[in-house]
């Protein structure tokens, strides 16, 4: 008899073992599965993030380009409430709103790249600028410093 229980328990202990490796197995796969999952979910959210920024930018410099233009096509002299004006403000208040989403979505160092290209606009579209000065030429550095900042900070 004594063999039997000696055989039995080593049956049961070879069940349990083989349980227990078999728990410790499934339970490794969980926890790799789990954090696959977790990284791919990570870089999806990233992509996401990135393709909105993408869009912001693309916002951003679209609207300055507008205000550019009436930079450039600002008359000598101007009263609110004509065409120029009105067209003007409209721009203006586009470039403001897209300015204060670039503070919400990227690095600091983006948006005060961003504000000082938007405050030089500014200056230009509603003060002009001496005559003899170039509008391109006054917001080039302020418009190559945005756009390197946002470069950094999407790649």
């Amino acid at each position: 008899m004594p063999s039997d229980l000696w055989l039995s328990m080593v049956s049961l202990g070879g069940v349990v073992l083989g349980g227990a490796l078999s728990f410790g197995v499934q339970h490794q796969t969980q926890r790799s599965a789990e954090r696959a999952e977790e990284r791919r979910r990570g870089l999806a959210l990233a992509e996401s993030r990135r393709a909105e920024r993408l869009a912001q930018l693309e916002r951003f410099i679209e609207v300055t380009a507008d205000a550019e233009r009436c930079a450039f096509d600002r008359p000598t002299s101007w009263t609110a409430g004509d065409d120029w004006h009105e067209a003007t403000q409209a721009v203006m208040n586009r470039v403001w709103v897209s300015e204060r989403l670039i503070r919400l979505t990227f690095p600091l160092a983006v948006h005060e790249a961003a504000r000082a290209y938007f405050l030089d606009l500014n200056r230009v579209v509603w003060e002009g600028l001496p005559d003899g000065e170039s509008v391109r030429d006054y917001l080039e550095a302020n418009r190559l410093a945005f756009l390197d900042a946002a470069r950094v900070a999407v790649a």
